[in-house]
């Protein structure tokens, strides 16, 4: 299934970047023009030089953003996959959707945010109009995801009439035809199931809060003539490509790895073909946006709201749709939890204007 999405997310990033690349460019040549900014002191700018418009595509592209991460699992969530992913089908079975998404987005949150604040890895530090507000942004945003880890999950593999397969050839597989979707994560107890998904949510969050530091350091770096990558591109989406790129190569050489692991007999499920092309499709577009968030608000700005906003959008589907979490005690520490994304997310938003 990562292979279905990703090649279809690096088909047509061709034409968003080219179309993104020219909004851009419009862009600028409007603010150029008609220098239509804003200022809480009366004159054509914000706190920290950010135009209107800039604003309005950076927060337009946070809430796609937030909205197709939080949402993108959902139509693979009841549909047999196997093992087609190194991480987020394991956490989604043995934690939930909802959980999953939250525990990662808290390491996410802290990676990414932490290291183009301060600075780590050889990129330069980001500022803000008002740091205060994105320090309490950022920490509410990083306790709500901690507040989640208290919530228990109710994740059962128990299918109905309607989602269990008609055909026993369900799977491409015909040596394989009495298998089903089981893998070895739904053979494990379910107190080690719980260990064992946080762990890998954990790791997951790391790489995401990760992904964006080559971008960044390149950009950093292309006004140094002495630097390699003198002269590179400042407008983020033209680093898309790349990045799709290199997630298809690593998923390339996974799967391989993955085909010798099971003797040449990987679980392979036709009917989560298509909804792994809806996932992917989700998946890339909230990426695309997330890339032109940073390029508009500055990654300090964008990665406390689309690392913490889509657990809260992952968290409404697991309890409205899948009934992932039960009981009142649960229901409190959610509200509890939501209060605080919605307050870190604000906060770190008007850090900006």
């Amino acid at each position: 299934m990562d292979h279905c999405v990703v090649l279809l997310a690096l088909s047509t990033l061709l034409c968003a970047t080219q179309a993104a690349a020219q909004m851009n460019q419009d862009g600028h040549s409007q603010l150029s023009g008609a220098e239509l900014t804003l200022s809480p002191l009366g004159g054509n700018g914000t706190s920290n030089g950010t135009s209107a418009i800039e604003l309005t595509y950076g927060f337009t592209s946070c809430a796609v953003a937030v909205v197709f991460y939080g949402s993108n699992f959902v139509p693979v969530k009841k549909i047999d996959t196997g093992d087609g992913n190194v991480t987020v089908v394991p956490i989604v079975k043995t934690i939930g959707l909802g959980l999953g998404l939250l525990i990662w987005a808290c390491f996410n949150l802290l990676m990414g945010w932490a290291s183009s604040r301060f600075g780590w890895f050889g990129i330069s530090a980001e500022t803000v109009g008002k740091p205060v507000l994105n320090y309490c942004g950022a920490g509410l945003c990083l306790l709500s995801a901690i507040v989640f880890f208290f919530v228990k999950s109710d994740v059962q593999n128990v299918r109905t009439v309607e989602e269990a397969p008609l055909l026993i050839q369900d799977t491409i597989n015909s040596d394989d035809a009495g298998t089903s979707d089981d893998s070895w994560v739904d053979r494990l107890r379910p107190s080690t199931k719980r260990l064992v998904g946080s762990g890998m949510a954990v790791f997951a969050g790391l790489l995401y809060g990760s992904s964006f530091i080559p971008v960044l350091y390149i950009k950093d770096h292309a006004d140094n003539p002495d630097s390699y990558f003198h002269g590179a591109s400042q407008f983020d989406l033209d680093y898309v490509f790349a990045q799709f790129s290199g997630i298809f190569l690593t998923s390339t050489v996974y799967f391989l790895i993955y085909c010798a692991a099971m003797k040449n007999k990987p679980k392979v499920f036709s009917k989560a073909i298509l909804p792994g092309f809806v996932s992917g499709i989700m998946w890339g577009v909230a990426t695309c946006c997330w890339f032109l968030a940073n390029h508009y608000l500055s990654a300090v700005v964008s990665f406390p709201i689309i690392t913490t906003v889509p657990g809260l959008i992952a968290a409404m589907w697991g309890v409205l749709v899948f009934k992932e979490v039960k009981g009142l005690q649960n229901f409190l520490v959610l509200g509890l939890a939501f209060c605080l994304v919605i307050a870190g997310a604000l906060l770190t938003a008007f850090s900006k204007v």
